[in-house]
């Protein structure tokens, strides 16, 4: 038991420095793997450990991005984060740990899906943002979904690619890592 415990805290190691590094390079704006790669932590070793990872990678990255602090938008990013995270656990679950070509089209929908549900919880805490500015709370809210659908169509779109082309080849490669279906956690979930 002791070596899958090693196993599951140096593999959240290793997925929390890989998603803060590239968190940290230059690249567009909401085009990241930080998503996908939570997600797929979820899936594989379930619902806590994608949500742990998310809120972690996400709680680091509110401190040290090169976009700046996040400020009053950090509990909305780890929140948003943490969502991506108990998606992944809640489909791994779903499917057990069984990982076929289907799995691309499903991941690439439910990649969208969960972009679209971090973006709504991400713009609200921008509406937050603007609200204790003086702005009236539903005016904010429309105008942070306005000011930000561009940047939001991106991150849809890019993470529905990423998912639908990545899950299936790095879930089962996590799978064979870690030994196989019998070391993933189903916290919180009857079997």
């Amino acid at each position: 038991m002791q070596k899958y415990v090693v196993r599951h805290l140096v593999l959240f190691i290793v997925l929390a420095a890989l998603c803060i590094g590239i968190q940290l390079m230059p690249r567009p704006p909401n085009v990241e793997f930080t998503s996908l790669i939570v997600f797929l932590a979820g899936a594989v070793l379930g619902v806590s450990f994608g949500a742990g990872l998310g809120v972690f990678v996400m709680f680091v990255n509110g401190f040290a991005s090169p976009w700046g602090y996040a400020g009053l938008l950090l509990p909305f990013q780890v929140t948003g984060m943490a969502v991506v995270g108990v998606g992944g656990g809640l489909y791994g679950h779903s499917k057990r740990g069984s990982y076929n070509a289907k799995s691309c089209a499903e991941a690439a929908v439910l990649g969208a899906f969960l972009t679209v549900v971090y973006e709504v919880i991400t713009n609200f805490g921008w509406a937050v943002s603007l609200m204790l500015a003086g702005e009236p709370i539903f005016l904010s809210f429309i105008g942070a979904l306005v000011a930000g659908a561009v940047f939001s169509v991106v991150h849809v779109v890019s993470n529905a690619v990423f998912f639908g082309a990545a899950f299936f080849p790095v879930a089962n490669a996590m799978q064979k890592l870690l030994g196989g279906e019998q070391t993933r956690k189903r916290e919180f979930l009857p079997t």
